[in-house]
């Protein structure tokens, strides 16, 4: 018997909230952006107003002020977010106790169970619109389907307010004439190097070979492959359940351009003690580091490398991502932003093989330095004690948004 499961996500959720909130706002082009004077003037969410302008996440703020001038910009409240989605997942709950959440505003749940005792899998889909609606103020669009991927792209095929069923037997129909790239997890570039090779809908790729998919995609073109064949068996997790996370990252965007190594340097050191803490606070290492450096013409470009340790040192993992700056950089242009991201995670009390050329007494007197200045940090304050580098103009805004835990990368 076939599963039933939803995918739900709260249409224009930052700029909706900041709408229900604020009443005055209804019917106006808002959106949700970070701060002009940082230059964290990146579109967060738009409302369908400012939508129907052109405005788009993730572009720039004098872009999307060019498309439309009466736009009202709102700083994000990442309190209130995080109070919305804990009450959506009271009505979630309502239903089932497989709640999977894929950041704030979008959840998996399987209803698999409550078919009967609520009158149908449309039914339950309605009563949480109604739900949403009378007790948030929210609109959700909703994703019905028998399995995960199908769900998600229910939920982006569904317009506002509205529900998408995506069965067994429509979805050939429904599915395979689209654009390979609504499948989740096909990404920009894996789009263009499928349709560089003529496979330009979703029915395209399902005809396609596996063993030539994973060919030439590797492990990616068999997933690929069963997804376009309605073959994904993979499971919500149950509410409360922890989900492996893949990576820990953290970035910023810098408030004037990087001129030089030194200047990166103070940034990527910055942004690793963020990331060294969340390693710690989840209890694992990294034994790879990937960084993300855009540009001041806001083209991004990526580089990882593995650690010369198994870590969660600050200090090495910005080394790491220093020298993988170094290496592969051209300096064609000044750095606008700069992320670094720990990698191929592993419990911090997994075995680790060690290495005849290691120096590992340096390594452990390292670490016993870092659990030393993490334990005054927790004592007395993150600023009780700091790199001396640190001390100079490091150009990251003073003031940074805590960006919540649903946001990191899950497996």
């Amino acid at each position: 018997m076939d599963r039933v499961i939803i995918h739900s996500d709260m249409n224009s959720c930052y700029a909706s909230i900041e709408c229900s909130l604020n009443p005055e706002l209804r019917g106006k082009a808002v959106a949700v952006g970070g701060s002009t004077e940082d230059r964290h003037g990146i579109i967060l969410a738009k409302s369908e107003e400012a939508k129907k302008c052109g405005v788009k996440t993730g572009e720039v703020i004098w872009q999307a002020k060019q498309k439309c001038p009466d736009l009202i910009i709102i700083p994000p409240h990442f309190e209130q977010y995080m109070k919305y989605s804990s009450l959506a997942h009271d009505i979630y709950s309502r239903y089932t106790d497989k709640i999977e959440p894929m950041g704030l505003d979008e959840v998996w749940c399987d209803i698999s169970g409550s078919i009967k005792a609520f009158g149908g899998a449309k039914k339950i889909c309605d009563e949480i619109r109604e739900a949403f609606k009378n007790e948030l103020g929210l609109t959700v669009s909703i994703g019905l389907s028998y399995n995960k991927i199908f769900a998600k792209l229910g939920s982006d095929l569904a317009g506002r307010d509205e529900v998408f069923e995506i069965s067994r037997e429509n979805y050939k129909e429904k599915v395979h004439p689209l654009p390979v790239r609504v499948l989740f997890g096909i990404g920009p570039k894996t789009g263009d190097k499928l349709n560089s090779y003529g496979i330009n809908t979703v029915g395209q790729l399902a005809a396609c070979s596996s063993e030539w998919l994973r060919l030439i995609f590797g492990v990616l073109g068999e997933d690929m492959w069963q997804k376009a064949n309605g073959l994904d068996f993979s499971r919500v997790m149950s509410d409360g359940q922890k989900i492996p996370i893949k990576s820990i990252g953290h970035g910023i965007t810098c408030t004037a351009d990087l001129v030089d190594s030194n200047e990166v340097w103070k940034v990527m050191l910055s942004l690793s003690q963020n990331v060294s803490k969340r390693l710690r606070e989840a209890h694992l290492e990294a034994t790879a580091v990937q960084i993300a450096v855009k540009d001041n013409q806001l083209v991004t470009r990526q580089f990882q490398g593995s650690t010369p340790y198994v870590t969660q040192s600050a200090g090495e993992i910005a080394k790491t991502a220093l020298d993988l700056f170094q290496k592969n950089y051209l300096w064609n242009y000044d750095v606008r932003s700069v992320t670094v991201t720990a990698i191929n995670l592993q419990s911090e009390n997994s075995p680790v093989q060690l290495e005849l050329t290691g120096d590992y007494k340096r390594h452990e007197k390292q670490k016993i330095l870092d659990d030393t200045v993490m334990e005054l940090r927790q004592r007395f304050g993150e600023k009780a004690i700091f790199n001396c580098c640190l001390m100079t103009e490091t150009k990251m805004p003073e003031h940074k948004e805590k960006v919540p835990l649903p946001f990191m990368r899950y497996r």
